[in-house]
């Protein structure tokens, strides 16, 4: 090939290049170039779908750990209390004792033969004196007091020396394994508690798990500051180590929705305002519509729709809907 032809070859190899440039047969990857991105302008928002479960409807009030039985140690004669062996809040045991008495009068004698000593002036009076502190010390009554069972000093209403007189009650125990949950219960919702009902109690001072109780009944008392009605909760099965005294709340299951529609809690947004509840839900095309919704039971971290019916599977909004206009393109996030 002499230098002209070459020439030639080149300049038709340039054009051809250039004339299948100019007509875009440039190949798949330019057809991947053309094509429109559909997540442009997109707003990045994070979603879950719609789902279709069982729901226990509950009832949750707030409450305290009661006695149902409670001992009291009371004088058995006019006395002076000389040993209180326990505080609010020990252990006791069946038997154990738990308090001394002196009788009154048998002290009254010894301290007056004391007195006897002190004012003698003469060997015989101190002799007669030192007799009768004798007699006073061998006839003195002092007796222990016993707790009847085994369980926990609620309280006590004396301290050692101080006096008490027959039958006064100085200390009070609860029975170990007679302690039942007190919940107050509003009186919206205690037409719906019945005995048998199933519960579990939060108690943070016990731990992390829920302690499982069954509705005894509605104690006849009630209050008018909170509107609310005191209902027994009996823990099942008993607990003979929990305390008096310590406070939780209760979750009662009075109803169970069948096939119920629930969302996350988070997918839905109520106005505070207004009262109205809304959830963003995410259609086919990828763009998500407010939805007015009525919320009814919840379940831990779900929460019902009773109205308008939603499709199980659709998606709704759970994080970055706040402020979000309706009909906006989204991208979901993983």
């Amino acid at each position: 090939m002499n230098a002209r032809s070459a020439r030639t070859w080149m300049f038709a190899s340039v054009s051809l290049l250039l004339s299948a440039a100019c007509s875009g047969g440039g190949g798949a990857g330019d057809e991947a170039a053309a094509a429109p991105d559909t997540t442009a302008g997109a707003t990045p928002v994070r979603a879950a779908a719609i789902a279709r479960e069982d729901v226990n409807v509950v009832v949750t009030a707030p409450g305290h750990t009661e006695a149902l039985r409670q001992d009291r140690i009371r004088a058995p004669f006019p006395a002076r209390l000389v040993a209180l062996r326990v505080t609010d809040g020990d252990k006791v045991t069946a038997g154990q004792v738990v308090a001394e008495v002196v009788s009154k009068n048998s002290e009254a004698a010894r301290q007056g033969a004391e007195q006897m000593l002190a004012a003698a002036r003469s060997a015989q009076d101190s002799a007669d004196a030192q007799r009768a502190i004798e007699i006073a010390g061998r006839t003195l009554v002092r007796q222990p007091l016993r707790a009847p069972t085994a369980g926990v000093v609620l309280s006590h209403a004396a301290e050692e020396g101080d006096y008490v007189d027959e039958g006064e009650v100085f200390l009070t125990i609860a029975e170990a394994g007679a302690v039942y949950f007190n919940a107050q219960v509003t009186q919206s919702d205690l037409n719906r508690v019945r005995p048998g009902q199933r519960a579990t109690i939060d108690v943070p001072a016990v731990g992390p798990t829920p302690v499982g109780a069954v509705v005894h009944g509605v104690l006849p008392s009630a209050s008018s500051q909170n509107l609310s009605a005191p209902v027994r909760l009996d823990f099942s099965p008993r607990r003979p180590d929990l305390p008096v005294g310590l406070f939780g709340t209760a979750s009662i299951v009075v109803a169970r929705q069948r096939d119920a529609i629930v969302v996350p809690q988070a997918a839905v947004l109520r106005d505070d305002v207004t009262g109205i509840s809304r959830v963003a839900v995410i259609d086919s095309a990828s763009v998500a519509h407010w939805v007015i919704v009525q919320t009814g039971a919840q379940q831990g971290d779900q929460v019902t729709i009773t109205s308008p019916p939603l499709t199980p599977g659709q998606r709704v909004i759970v994080q970055g809907q706040v402020g979000l206009p309706d009909s906006t393109r989204v991208q979901i996030q993983q």
